[in-house]
């Protein structure tokens, strides 16, 4: 049987939620625990609170090239 013909539209809802919830928590928790060039850790911190999902989506694709590696 097709899992997708399982899944309805509350339960989709609750996938798409469950997701836009979980990238910025991992993203801020990420940020904490990273050092940065310069204040780039404020500025992400304050981007991913601010505009949660794209903040986060922005920090994965930009923000992780400012880590200072160890």
């Amino acid at each position: 049987m097709n899992i997708m013909l399982m899944i309805s539209g509350p339960q989709i809802v609750l996938i798409v939620a469950f997701f836009l919830l979980i990238f910025p928590i991992i993203a801020l928790i990420d940020i904490v625990r990273n050092e940065y060039t310069n204040s780039n850790k404020i500025v992400w911190l304050i981007v991913v609170i601010m505009i949660p999902f794209i903040g986060s989506f922005l920090y994965y694709f930009i923000g992780t090239k400012h880590k200072i590696k160890n």
